[in-house]
């Protein structure tokens, strides 16, 4: 008899652990897919203009830095909003769902608006900054201007995927951005390349087709959020101001934001290091980093799914199941990173090749993308287990972890290794190597603690 209750036992928790993998694929594998068309945007640009030369290439290149600068903006709100609608419908509370929505909403139009004036009046000071030099200057500013322009739309379409995500739908956010994909795709080329006797527009045509698909994605977006899904509606009859919702909102994002604000201006400083190697070392950066960004996809869609998860786990009073959800989401998200990381030992090259024809850039990517692809399930850590304590609200430690280890490991360790030491490219890539190493050690430390399980958002 009891030999029988221990395989019973058995048999429930193997079917438990299927439905835990199942529940984690259902979310992260379109949420993978809507990161990976979300990057497609920047890596379309940059195999569409890397074939204009290195000073289109790394034009794109800074101007996209304070591009990611504005979407930390976005970022504060999409998590605050992901956070707490995955928290109200794991305790079945739709009216606070949506009335998390709507604030979000309101939050992300005031903040895209104010980021659109910014980025139109202060495109060329922003690009300078960072070390644009020649033609390179006014290249880039030409691209934040255009893509600046609809950061209004830009910020919807984030807060709104993100709060479709916190209700458990990570479908329509994919779809979404299949649609941004297809005219971005579509326009830049056209802008591009000057077909039927079009003028060629070189790197405002980019800029043009990215700008239109975060357009179109944004009004999608408010559109279906206005009609319901998910559990979760926008009512415009009651859309105003609701100061404690927005408190708690930005209560839990706000660490996200100055998260990302340091880890952006870091990556700034870490441009403007390698800036001072010339306009070809920062060109092969760009490509590398847009290579290495295969490999995030897998960590973005599992974070997000770890995220939404364990936000719903622990509204639903169910704190263990959301703690082995979240170990399971980095088990998945991790093997899948191993596997990419080993392509990128193995083909380094090929895989550089795909963005650029230029030999010069091929070879300075090579070895990087090598240092970083061997620290790819650390990089899993980094990023998996900061999005399972931010479905938690626990984002003050990832902000503390990320910032201390950017600013005081990366960017220090970079400057000695390539301009004091000499070793370029690759001594600043050890370094980020590192940095992501520490990021995912620690950050794991805190989700084993389990002190994540009793914060209020």
């Amino acid at each position: 008899m009891a030999h029988r209750y221990r395989l019973s036992g058995l048999v429930q928790v193997g079917h438990a652990q299927r439905e835990i993998r199942r529940d984690v694929l259902r979310l992260a594998l379109p949420a993978m897919g809507e990161q990976m068309l979300s990057m497609m945007v920047g890596i379309v640009d940059t195999f569409l203009v890397g074939h204009l030369g290195s000073s289109p290439l790394a034009a794109v290149g800074l101007a996209n830095q304070w591009i990611f600068m504005a979407m930390t903006l976005f970022g504060a709100i999409a998590t605050g909003s992901t956070a707490l609608i995955a928290r109200f419908i794991g305790a079945r509370d739709p009216r606070l769902a949506d009335q998390v929505l709507r604030q979000s909403i309101l939050l992300a139009a005031g903040t895209g608006l104010v980021a659109t004036i910014l980025g139109v009046l202060f495109a060329r000071t922003a690009v300078t900054v960072i070390g644009a030099q020649g033609d390179v200057v006014q290249l880039s500013t030409d691209y934040l201007r255009v893509v600046s322009g609809i950061f209004l739309f830009s910020t919807l379409m984030f807060v709104g995927n993100a709060s479709l995500r916190g209700a458990g739908d990570t479908r329509t956010p994919l779809y979404i951005m299949v649609v941004v994909n297809v005219i971005n795709v579509i326009v830049a080329w056209t802008a591009i390349n000057g077909p039927f006797g079009l003028p060629k527009l070189g790197v405002v045509g980019s800029a043009l087709g990215a700008a239109t698909g975060r357009l179109v994605g944004g009004v999608l977006v408010i559109a279906i959020l206005l009609r319901g899904q998910a559990g979760i509606r926008l009512r415009l009859e009651a859309l105003r101001p609701d100061w404690d919702m927005i408190r708690r909102i930005l209560h839990v994002g706000l660490p996200t934001g100055l998260e990302q604000v340091l880890m952006r201006t870091g990556q700034m400083f870490f441009a403007r290091i390698l800036a001072e190697m010339g306009m070809v070392t920062y060109a092969a950066n760009q490509v590398a980093i847009n290579a290495l960004s295969i490999s995030f996809m897998p960590g973005f869609g599992f974070a997000l799914a770890a995220t939404t998860l364990v936000g719903q786990g622990l509204g639903a009073e169910d704190p263990e199941g959301a703690e082995q959800r979240g170990y399971v989401a980095y088990r998945i998200g991790a093997g899948l990173m191993t596997v990419i990381g080993l392509a990128i030992v193995l083909f380094p090259a090929q895989i550089m090749g795909f963005f650029t024809n230029e030999p010069e850039v091929i070879a300075l990517g090579t070895m990087p993308l090598r240092v970083v692809g061997m620290v790819q399930p650390m990089l899993a850590a980094s990023m998996i287990f900061t999005g399972a304590l931010r479905g938690a609200g626990d984002t003050r430690f990832p902000m503390i972890v990320t910032g201390g280890s950017i600013w005081l490991v990366r960017l220090p360790l970079a400057y000695v290794l390539t301009l004091s030491l000499g070793w370029g490219l690759v001594g600043a890539w050890s370094a980020m190597a590192l940095d992501f190493s520490l990021r995912g050690f620690v950050n794991f430390l805190r989700y084993r603690s389990g002190r994540w399980k009793t914060i209020k958002v």
